[in-house]
């Protein structure tokens, strides 16, 4: 177990070091102009990563202030968005898929899950946006406080409004969400069902639903862990695109501004950010999923 975390504790390092190259290589655009030539650009690349690796990302171009600073007051609200999104995508996206992987007549259905989960999340925000504004006649607009301050507060006032606010942004991220998961779990289950020693624990008498709760259920838990990686991917992009269609001031919104305005300092450190939570949560369901499987094995 330890040789398998520390191989895959080297890949995420030099995954980490990949996006920080990455970071550099956006960030160092800012110091260079047009008439500048490749070695003015390899130097400042230098430069920057020398910087990040005394933790100075460099500086916005737009404010003045350090780009951490203007990235920190973004992601929580980024965060929030990600996480509510994340709960509605295991919420819908989990009994979807073991009904899918149900039967035959459920299985009929996957083509039309795979239609919707192909329609771009884009669409289905500016779908969601109309129906906001036109049917619930809700503003959109982002709210003073954060749906978890307002719990907090125990006010019904603010937390009504801020629900109200982040009910859409959440669902247009947790369909997203929900569509990966669906299809993770509807693989998983595909692998381990076909497995050959279903049969010969039915011969032996064991029923079906028991080897499903003691045999394949671990091992479409592992499976899905797998995922995990590719499930984050997903949901960051839908917050991207949720950010923007909803005006949710969060990061992947500083993000979008700040390629409009060309401020490369932090554009660069909201993709090293992005990227290095995909990275972990990808590492994250890889180890869950070995340390399932040997602790299976032990039992």
């Amino acid at each position: 177990m330890w040789r398998f975390g520390l191989r895959q504790a080297g890949r995420l390092a030099l995954g980490l070091l990949g996006a920080i190259i990455l970071a550099a290589l956006v960030s160092a655009l800012s110091d260079v102009g047009r008439t500048q030539g490749a070695s003015a650009y390899a130097g400042a690349i230098l430069a920057h990563l020398m910087s990040m690796g005394r933790f100075d990302f460099g500086t916005s171009s737009i404010s003045n202030a350090p780009a951490w600073t203007e990235l920190a007051r973004r992601l929580p609200a980024t965060l929030e968005l990600l996480g509510f999104g994340a709960l509605i995508a295991v919420v819908i996206g989990a009994p979807v898929g073991l009904l899918l992987s149900a039967g035959r007549v459920l299985r009929a259905g996957a083509p039309l899950i795979q239609i919707v989960a192909a329609a771009p999340v884009f669409c289905a925000g500016l779908g969601l946006l109309w129906v906001s504004e036109r049917v619930l006649h809700w503003t959109g607009a982002a709210p003073g406080v954060s749906l978890l301050a307002a719990l907090e507060s125990g006010n019904p006032d603010m937390v009504a409004a801020a629900l109200r606010v982040v009910a859409l942004p959440a669902l247009t991220v947790g369909a997203a969400g929900a569509a990966s998961i669906q299809l993770a779990l509807r693989r998983a289950i595909g692998r381990a069902a076909g497995e050959p020693y279903r049969r010969g624990l039915q011969a032996m008498g064991l029923g079906r639903l028991e080897i499903d709760l003691v045999y394949l259920f671990p091992e479409v838990v592992s499976g899905l862990l797998q995922s995990l990686g590719e499930v984050a991917s997903s949901l960051l992009a839908a917050t991207a695109v949720a950010e923007w269609v909803f005006a949710w001031p969060g990061a992947a919104n500083l993000f979008l501004k700040s390629v409009a305005l060309q401020d490369w300092s932090v554009v660069g450190l909201v993709l090293l950010v992005f990227a290095s939570l995909t990275m972990a949560a990808e590492f994250l369901g890889v180890m869950g999923a070995r340390l399932l499987a040997e602790t299976e094995r032990a039992t």
